[in-house]
């Protein structure tokens, strides 16, 4: 029988905190969450192998490195409420659940919804909920929010996503341009919001997240 939590153990001490992620609240919480119960059957061998996993068509698993480095940026407090774009299976809820006062998580997708909402409830993680949605749109009716997690690649953020963000609030995307690709921290204040580049990663671009094409003559 496969030992995951050696191998969680292993995947902390050689990804994690050597990606400058070290902040014990989110070390503690990628040693507890089990990655390989929020990843399709055929990928769990493949939880801790520090790469993304296919999820979709379009779609994957981010990489535990970019999670942890989002998460980290974002300053994640135990009395925010955040949003999860595009949680997949919902590993990125379970870990912000330790984190955060209460997640709210978005998926595409009803089967994915069912099946993350079940693996969150069977591990007692009761502070994440998992809703069916367009990624884009959100979850205004449950914001505003502290913080925002975007899971996969972005060309654009539209507003009515910046716009459920609180006062003082933080969101992570991805930015793809090509073939590379910049996680940026959003910081909203006084209704504008600003980014900074954090570290390079890359992921697909999500649905709902492209730049309309420019008309050409």
């Amino acid at each position: 029988m496969a030992d995951y939590a050696e191998r969680r153990r292993i995947m902390v001490d050689t990804q994690i905190r050597p990606s400058d992620v070290t902040k014990f609240p989110i070390i503690k919480a990628m040693l507890n969450v089990p990655r390989e119960a929020f990843v399709p059957d055929a990928a769990r061998e493949a939880a801790y192998m520090g790469e993304h996993l296919p999820l979709a068509p379009g779609r994957v698993i981010l990489d535990p490195r970019v999670v942890a480095k989002m998460i980290n940026a974002l300053d994640a407090d135990q009395g925010d409420v955040a949003l999860d774009i595009g949680c997949g299976l919902g590993y990125s809820a379970a870990l912000l659940a330790q984190l955060c006062e209460a997640v709210v998580a978005v998926e595409d997708d009803a089967a994915r919804v069912a099946d993350a909402q079940a693996a969150l409830s069977e591990h007692d993680i009761d502070n994440a909920a998992v809703i069916e949605g367009a990624l884009a749109d959100g979850a205004p009716k449950h914001g505003p929010y502290d913080i925002i997690l975007i899971e996969g690649g972005v060309e654009t953020v539209p507003d009515a996503l910046t716009d459920q963000l609180k006062d003082g609030g933080r969101i992570a995307a991805l930015f793809v341009d090509g073939r590379l690709g910049t996680v940026r921290i959003g910081h909203r204040t006084g209704g504008r919001l600003s980014w900074r580049d954090e570290f390079n990663a890359g992921a697909p671009v999500l649905d709902g997240f492209r730049k309309e094409a420019a008309f050409q003559f």
